[in-house]
């Protein structure tokens, strides 16, 4: 299935760069639906793809490639926490705008063996470039430790991962990656973002769209919980006391 998957992208590659000449990046992922269902655990994608020379031969030296998968934006308040006289409290805190709930990258070799710090950040190439919208004015030191903070604590939890020299490329043409997607992924559109490097610059890139979403009575519960909060949380209460005196009184029969 992914030999002939192959074979598909490079033959709708040619026929799109007949006439071009920048080298082309063709890209698929395994899926571009993944639904959250009861006892989900997690789930592998695979990104994969060609590249399409002009004339169809590939220049000599080497191409580096690298894959951003970038889940929905999302607004985060991050509070540090400080001991005193014992008792830790919420001291310091910020808010930013737009971090991205999932974010993970894979690149063919070390970030900064393919590119220098300049482009790596305006590409956003690892999680040290990651470019997040404060909420009002913040002193960039302050901001630079928040933000050192939010990524320990998504790597922890499997939501931002880097992956250096992870991805494969045959014959200069194919190249493939793969990355892991915790259970406590957020749901929502997610891009799938795709460049192809060469001596430090950037030469095509391409995005693909993956859509990661709830399913069956999973579903229904989120729906329910964000459209509807008040019957949501009236319902929670009404089943957790019927399960109370449905408990009760199988103990009592006991």
């Amino acid at each position: 299935m992914n030999a002939l998957r192959h074979l598909a992208l490079l033959v709708c590659a040619w026929l799109m760069t007949s006439a071009a000449t920048e080298p082309v990046l063709v890209p698929e992922v395994s899926q571009r639906d993944i639904q959250i269902k009861y006892g989900f655990t997690g789930a592998e994608l695979l990104l994969f793809g060609a590249i399409v020379y002009p004339g169809g031969t590939p220049p000599s030296g080497d191409n580096d490639i690298v894959v951003i998968l970038k889940g929905p934006p999302q607004s985060i308040i991050l509070r540090e926490k400080q001991k005193i006289a014992g008792i830790w409290i919420n001291a310091a805190s910020t808010e930013f705008r737009s971090a991205p709930g999932y974010y993970a990258v894979a690149s063919s070799r070390p970030i900064d063996k393919i590119v220098d710090e300049r482009t790596a950040a305006i590409y956003e190439f690892g999680l040290g470039n990651l470019q997040l919208s404060p909420a009002g004015s913040i002193d960039p030191k302050e901001q630079s430790r928040f933000l050192s903070g939010l990524v320990d604590l998504n790597q922890r939890e499997g939501l931002y991962k880097q992956q250096e020299g992870s991805v494969e490329i045959l014959e200069g043409v194919l190249y493939q990656a793969r990355l892991s997607i915790p259970a406590s992924v957020p749901t929502g559109l997610y891009t799938a973002e795709t460049f192809l490097v060469r001596d430090g610059q950037v030469l095509a890139a391409a995005v693909r769209e993956i859509e990661v979403r709830k399913f069956g009575f999973e579903r229904f519960v989120a729906t329910a919980a964000e459209y509807q909060p008040f019957f949501y949380g009236v319902s929670a209460v009404l089943i957790s006391l019927l399960l109370g005196w449905l408990g009760g009184v199988v103990f009592r029969k006991i």
